[in-house]
């Protein structure tokens, strides 16, 4: 690789050496191009080094077009690995989850019936603390007063805004 590089500086300088020598041929012979409405005139020598200009270009061109094909294969080959591996955890997790499964309708039941879900305590209120559930008594640390209903189309009370009587 490294000799064909070097094969190809030494033809490109022996091709600008010949053309520059050929000082005839040079000076004499113009090259007449019509671009755009626009007339350019070229000697042999500004000919070949635009020639050379535009293989420059050229070769940048395909040097950055396989660049990018690279770096995208291995972009694109470092997802279908990572794909891979995802595939095969989940495949790993499922059988796990099999054998578990298998092992859990293998091991007896200890006991088959539900425990009983115990009732959650209510809560006392004992404001005058004498040890006896204020609820239950006829009279707390204050008289109970009995209050009419009230209809349930009144919307003046209080906190009854918007809301109907369920009672």
């Amino acid at each position: 690789m490294i000799v064909l590089g070097l094969l190809l500086i030494v033809l490109a300088g022996a091709t600008v050496i010949a053309v520059s020598w050929d000082e005839t041929a040079a000076s004499t012979t113009t090259a007449t191009f019509t671009m755009f409405d626009r007339v350019i005139q070229l000697t042999q020598l500004e000919l070949f080094f635009a020639g050379v200009a535009t293989g420059a270009v050229l070769l940048l061109g395909l040097g950055i077009m396989f660049a990018g094909m690279r770096r995208s294969s291995a972009h694109r080959r470092r997802l279908r690995a990572s794909r891979a591996e995802a595939r095969d955890r989940v495949t790993r997790l499922e059988e796990e989850k099999r054998e578990l499964e298998r092992k859990l309708e293998a091991t007896p039941a200890t006991s088959k019936t539900p425990p009983t879900p115990t009732a959650p305590a209510a809560p006392v209120v004992d404001r005058d603390r004498d040890g006896v559930d204020d609820r239950a008594e006829d009279t707390a640390p204050h008289p109970r007063v009995e209050v009419p209903r009230q209809p349930s189309t009144d919307q003046l009370v209080a906190g009854r805004h918007g809301r109907s009587d369920h009672r």
